[in-house]
C-alpha cells in the first residue's frame, strides 16, 4: 500500500506524477500531478489511495471526488495534463506521455520543486529534478492521487467523446480495441483527430 515514504525524502513542494491511456486506441494520453501539502488529509482518502487500475470505476470517482475537495480546503495541489491523439502520432506515445506530464506539472498552482514519476523513465521538461518509481501508484500516496486524477479525467473525456462518436464504445472501453470498437471500425472507419493514426490496429482501418 503507498505512504508518504518517498516524500519524505525530499525538501519543498513534491509533486506526484502518473499518466493513464498509452494503451488506448484512441483519445489523448492524460498525465495527473498532486502535491500533499500537509498530512492532515481527509483519512478515508488516504486509507484507500491506491494504483488507480487496481480500484473500481466507482471507487476512483469517490477517491476523484475527495481529492477535489482536499484541493478545495487547500490541503493538496491537484492538476491533469493531455497531449492529443495528434501529438501522440507526431511524437510517439512515450514522448507524449511526457508531454502531458510536463503539462500536468505546469498547470499546478505553484511551482514544484521535485516530481516522483510513476515508471522507470524520466520525462525532460518538468522544471526540476525528479525520481522514477516502478509501480509507484501502488507504493507512494502522491503518485497513486495523480493515478486517479489521470484516470478519472480521462474516462470523463472519453465519455463525452462517445456523445459526439457513438458507434464505438468509448463511454464503456476508454478508447481500448475492445470488439464493440473494433465492430464500429468496421463499421464507421476511423475518426481523425480521435483515432491514433500511427498505432498499428488503427492502420488496418485507414
Amino acid at each position: 500500500m503507498p505512504d508518504f515514504s518517498f516524500e519524505n525524502q525530499y525538501q519543498g513542494l513534491i509533486a506526484g506524477v502518473d499518466e493513464a491511456g498509452r494503451g488506448p486506441w484512441a483519445g489523448p494520453v492524460m498525465a495527473g500531478a498532486v502535491v500533499f501539502l500537509t498530512k492532515e488529509i481527509d483519512e478515508f482518502l488516504l486509507q484507500n489511495l491506491n494504483d488507480s487500475k487496481k480500484l473500481s470505476a466507482k471507487k476512483r470517482e469517490v477517491l476523484y471526488d475527495k481529492l477535489l475537495e482536499e484541493r478545495a480546503k487547500g490541503h493538496i495541489l491537484a492538476a491533469t495534463g493531455e497531449a492529443s491523439a495528434q501529438e501522440i502520432d507526431e511524437k510517439n506515445i512515450l514522448q507524449a506521455t511526457f508531454l502531458a506530464m510536463t503539462r500536468a506539472v505546469k498547470n499546478l498552482e505553484k511551482q514544484i520543486d521535485f516530481a516522483l514519476v510513476d515508471g522507470n523513465q524520466k520525462p525532460l521538461g518538468l522544471g526540476c529534478d525528479c525520481q522514477t518509481i516502478i509501480k509507484g501508484d501502488a507504493r507512494s500516496y502522491s503518485i497513486a492521487a495523480a493515478s486517479i486524477m489521470a484516470k478519472v479525467t480521462r474516462d470523463k473525456l472519453m465519455c463525452d467523446l462517445a456523445k459526439q462518436y457513438p458507434f464505438y464504445g468509448f463511454e464503456k472501453n476508454a478508447g481500448y480495441g475492445t470488439k464493440a470498437h473494433i465492430e464500429g471500425l468496421q463499421k464507421h472507419g476511423i475518426v481523425k483527430g480521435v483515432h491514433r493514426l500511427s498505432y498499428k490496429p488503427i492502420q488496418a482501418f485507414l
